[in-house]
């Protein structure tokens, strides 16, 4: 049995960092807990030891701490998470206790949330489609299960809104035995892990009630930490988040979308508490260490050989001056499988979900659609859209600055096409649900715009499968 001794030997304070001394056996990330006078209880977790030193970091404020007089217990565990099944339809803060005015969860077992990246051995690759019913993914930007895939937005873009809409439409539509099912047939071992870290409680309000009033609440498990939290609360949010979704992927064998909003906000916590402990800084004052310490998060996404369940990322950030060169989006996207992009410019012209197709990409978008998993034309059909929208925005660029009359039809074809593109395929309702089917038949459709003989990245019996009669002005 361990022997919890209590120390009297508080050295520094400094912001929320405090300084222990003459300490014995005390190891990183241990869980500690200080004893006020009195008699209030505050908590935080070693940081950094060295010698008889330990530096320790507080989940609450520091103000108030009397170095003399206050008591510091370290407990020999680190930071834990009770897990249960129960957990479904609970709302959480970040460091995992329950803010929904429920009972507390009754653990079957408690888990380190430090966790561990899947064994690259162990690891299956991702294959199944995920249906988000949002074309702009579905169709040109796959998600398929066990993959990580971000969205870089930006300040003031509608992300809170896109997440939670993934979040209560996302579903997979093949089971693990291969069984194709209808498109409107939810997975019933199908659930979502929502962490949200740093965000404002005007979002954290939408958030929630958005998932009470949708029913998505039922299979989702929220963690929740605000803007006005403690920095070192939103170093766990993310990993109370994986840990809970790791039980119910690979104990529970569920498909779990983990999604975590907002990354950024993570990252400038590091940044904090990096600077707090007078460490020498990277790039744009970021620790040395954030790839390393991102990559230990997203890195326990995936599928694990001979379990039936998996585990889906989409980590959501804020680009800062919407620079895909900043060291977050940057480092974000050496990690993951791809990146969705929102546009301001497609959100100026009031279009929603604001999707730039053209520098969005998912690595393994080949690898989820087909035949026997979307429809065989999906492939073929995706080149094409993109293909064209391409040609479309280069066709809008000359028309600025050559006028249109300076426009072949070919390129007049396409420019329209561009335009029928974003207002048909790239917007839709913040409430809608499109199937996959649905999407590939938008995307038909438009095609019936452009000349034939333009349709060069689809075969002939496709196009004679699938394409409208052509749209007359």
């Amino acid at each position: 049995m361990q022997v919890i001794k209590e120390y009297l030997t508080i050295e520094e304070i400094a912001g929320p960092l405090v300084l222990v001394g003459e300490v014995e056996d005390v190891k990183y990330e241990e869980l500690v807990e200080l004893s006020m006078p009195d008699g209030e209880i505050r908590r935080g977790r070693v940081l950094e030891c060295r010698g008889d030193k330990a530096l320790v970091q507080l989940f609450e404020s520091a103000t108030g701490i009397n170095i003399q007089q206050t008591r510091v217990r370290f407990l020999g565990k680190g930071l834990e998470l009770g897990v249960s099944l129960d957990m479904l339809g609970r709302i959480f803060d970040g460091l995992g206790h329950p803010i929904d005015q429920g009972p507390e969860i009754i653990a079957e077992k408690r888990l380190n949330i430090a966790g561990h990246p899947i064994n690259p051995y162990s690891r299956d690759y991702p294959l199944e489609f995920i249906q988000t019913g949002i074309s702009a993914i579905d169709g040109l930007n796959t998600l398929v299960r066990g993959q990580k895939l971000p969205i870089f937005s930006g300040f003031g873009l509608p992300h809170i809104e896109l997440a939670a809409q993934i979040a209560r439409q996302a579903t997979v539509l093949q089971n693990t035995e291969g069984r194709r099912q209808k498109a409107d047939e939810k997975d019933e071992k199908f659930a979502v892990v929502f962490g949200a870290m740093g965000i404002p409680f005007e979002d954290a309000n939408y958030l929630i009630s958005d998932f009470k009033r949708t029913g998505a609440i039922e299979r989702a498990v929220l963690f929740i930490n605000l803007a006005d939290d403690p920095a070192i609360e939103r170093i766990a949010t993310p990993r109370m988040a994986l840990t809970a979704a790791e039980y119910l992927a690979f104990e529970h064998e569920m498909n779990v979308l983990v999604i975590l909003i907002d990354m950024t906000n993570y990252c400038e916590a590091l940044r904090e508490i990096s600077a707090a402990r007078k460490e020498v800084p990277g790039r744009r004052g970021y620790p040395g260490y954030l790839y390393t310490d991102l990559s230990t998060l997203y890195e326990r996404a995936g599928r694990i050989k001979d379990k039936n369940g998996s585990i889906t990322l989409i980590p959501v950030l804020t680009m800062p001056e919407d620079d895909k060169t900043h060291p977050i989006p940057d480092l974000t996207g050496y990690i993951t499988e791809g990146q969705i992009i929102l546009d301001r410019n497609l959100y100026r012209k009031g279009y929603y979900p604001a999707i730039n197709v053209l520098p969005s990409l998912s690595r393994l978008r080949d690898k989820g659609i087909g035949s026997g998993k979307t429809r065989d034309d999906h492939a073929g059909l995706s080149n094409q859209l993109f293909a064209a929208y391409a040609r479309g925005k280069q066709a809008e660029e000359l028309k600025v600055i050559l006028g249109e009359a300076a426009l072949s039809d070919a390129d007049k074809a396409f420019l329209k096409f561009s335009t029928g593109f974003e207002d048909k395929f790239v917007t839709q309702g913040i409430n809608e649900n499109r199937t996959i089917m649905e999407t590939l038949d938008i995307g038909w459709e438009l095609l019936s715009l452009l000349p034939r003989t333009e349709l060069k990245r689809v075969k002939e019996e496709y196009i004679d499968k699938y394409l409208s009669p052509p749209v007359t002005a």
